[in-house]
């Protein structure tokens, strides 16, 4: 088998046995093609010749060509995975990439909107069936935390409005169910004798487009800065920040870290951690407030 050879069934490996989204496994593509030109470039003629040293120099290499610390990351990530990969499949005997640590780059906040201003955001005005979804999805996204490919992804199924709950599918195909807040389920609620307006008479998707069929992630992104713009919410708005801000509040006022993690469908707790930036004056607040040593006596 050619070297490009172990890509193609590396990415069908990706693909069909562990599931992961074609927009994932485009990225594992191009990282790996990179490695491929990287190995060509420096007279390596098979994946079992490389070691250790040639992964540090693939990093350096891309440092130079201007990839961020996190680009370079994510890289180093594909690799390590592809050659676990070659390792199952009896093409090389160890891993060279194991104890390759890539750079680190500087630790971004995720941004998000205080809790005022999301509620003005919210609050968009106007009638109609394509008000009515907007209202939905922008209230969904911050009642629940969602992913944009997990609110596209929704089908009518996956909503009970009873019980206020949502049954969302998200990265890896894992599954977790959700509380719904009460604004956002009278938001669903609405849509829900709306989309019989656009929808398509055998269309499932919980959110669709003008046309009738299941919206895209780019259609949201555009409805999300439409509708800050017409809120006059002066900092870029996008899906994601939505999430961010559900996240950053929740944990302002539960403390619940676990219980985020769960919430967001973190698979480590240190992703979920990033969202711990909390005013210094209410953490000192909170210490002073619960701590055995810091509690004044009577």
């Amino acid at each position: 088998m050619d070297n490009s050879g172990w890509i193609d069934n590396f990415i069908r490996h990706l693909e069909f046995e562990r599931r992961l989204s074609p927009e994932t496994c485009k990225n594992y593509r191009r990282d790996l093609e990179a490695l491929l030109a990287f190995r060509e470039y420096s007279g390596v003629n098979s994946w079992s010749g490389m070691d250790s040293e040639h992964f540090r120099a693939f990093s350096a290499s891309s440092y130079r060509k201007g990839l961020s610390a996190r680009s370079i990351q994510r890289r180093l990530s594909a690799c390590r995975t592809f050659f676990r990969y070659l390792m199952r499949e009896k093409h090389v005997d160890s891993n060279p990439i194991t104890d390759v640590s890539a750079p680190k780059g500087k630790k971004r906040l995720p941004g998000n909107l205080d809790a005022d201003r999301m509620a003005h955001l919210l609050n968009i005005p106007g009638k109609g069936p394509l008000v009515d979804r907007d209202r939905a999805i922008l209230e969904l996204l911050y009642s629940s935390g969602l992913r944009l490919s997990e609110l596209t992804g929704l089908n009518c199924g996956d909503v009970d409005m009873q019980g206020a709950m949502v049954h969302v599918t998200g990265k890896g195909n894992k599954d977790r169910i959700i509380p719904v807040g009460r604004k956002a389920l009278h938001a669903l609620q609405r849509w829900d004798q709306s989309r019989v307006q656009l929808a398509a008479a055998e269309e499932v998707a919980l959110f669709v487009s003008n046309r009738g069929t299941r919206i895209s992630p780019r259609s949201v992104q555009a409805r999300v800065s439409h509708w800050a713009r017409r809120q006059g919410i002066d900092t870029n708005v996008y899906p994601h920040l939505f999430r961010h801000s559900f996240a950053t509040h929740l944990l302002e006022s539960s403390h619940d870290l676990r219980g985020v993690q769960e919430l967001l469908g973190h698979a480590n707790i240190s992703t979920t951690q990033v969202y711990t930036h909390l005013d210094f004056q209410h953490l000192a607040q909170i210490y002073d407030q619960t701590h055995p040593r810091a509690r004044k006596k009577d």
